[in-house]
């Protein structure tokens, strides 16, 4: 998923707040979603097709969800409709689904689970209402975490994640206090050089993201960043050296395809 995410990760650092892949939407089917969970919430327009064998998966094992009576057993099925909508790129039903197994297991890694899958349905959120009420449901299940587990910095920097959309000094500040805990943190690291590249802030996202690039060297996501924030400071010589660094990283045609066409802007 990392690599199919990296190329709209320049979109999302330039134009959108945690938008990293168009391409795959988030379930926002009504019916789907209400024939495997009748209570889950009202969405929007369509979605990607699923696979015809992993459909078929989903559909065997909604069918177990639905008809059995079983609290305990609904809850595997339910933390296996998770996994398998994530698979499909479906991520509001994997999260439903999510919530339904943490609802009935009441640990900290189900509510870790559940906390993860609405983050990841946030960022593939379109419609700031719906951003904004799957950001909830995120900072809710991965509070939970936080209150099993303090020092849990990935989740914490997730809560920071989904203020940026209505709160942002709030997602600042919890940033800053991640890094203040962890200051090699790579995750709170390459997210503040995100941001920072969003606000224009070349120097700020340079400072982040070779703080990154000296924690891992081999962080592609963060190296394609560190290009784009020299290409718009003017020096091509350092966001050449960046592009070319990821197709070292990472063969994925996709993720050279990208890196080619930064190195072909710079010709230009």
């Amino acid at each position: 998923m990392l690599k199919t995410r990296i190329i709209l990760v320049v979109v999302a650092a330039l134009l959108v707040a945690l938008i990293f892949m168009l391409p795959k939407s988030v379930v926002e089917n009504e019916s789907q979603l209400q024939e495997a969970a009748p209570d889950a919430a009202a969405q929007g327009a369509g979605h990607a097709a699923i696979p015809a064998t992993l459909s078929a998966t989903i559909k065997g094992i909604r069918a177990q969800f639905q008809s059995n009576s079983s609290n305990q057993k609904n809850a595997i099925f339910a933390d296996s409709l998770r996994t398998l909508y994530t698979q499909a790129g479906q991520f509001d039903s994997a999260a439903w689904f999510a919530e339904q197994a943490a609802t009935f297991f009441n640990t900290t890694e189900s509510f870790l689970k559940a906390g993860n899958s609405y983050y990841e349905a946030y960022t593939f959120a379109m419609e700031p209402a719906r951003q904004e009420e799957l950001a909830e449901k995120a900072r809710a299940w991965l509070g939970k975490v936080m209150e099993a587990d303090s020092k849990n910095l990935e989740a914490k920097t997730k809560i920071a994640m989904t203020y940026f959309t209505s709160n942002p000094p709030q997602g600042v500040a919890l940033l800053r206090e991640v890094l203040a805990q962890d200051p090699k943190n790579e995750f709170a690291l390459f997210n503040t050089g995100m941001l920072a590249i969003q606000s224009r802030q070349y120097d700020r996202a340079i400072e982040r993201l070779e703080e990154l690039k000296t924690v891992n060297p081999n962080h592609v996501q963060g190296a394609l960043l560190l290009g784009i924030a020299y290409q718009n400071k003017g020096n091509k010589e350092k966001a050449r050296q960046q592009f070319e660094l990821v197709k070292t990283l990472d063969k994925d045609p996709a993720v050279q395809a990208t890196a080619d066409s930064y190195l072909k802007d710079l010709d230009k």
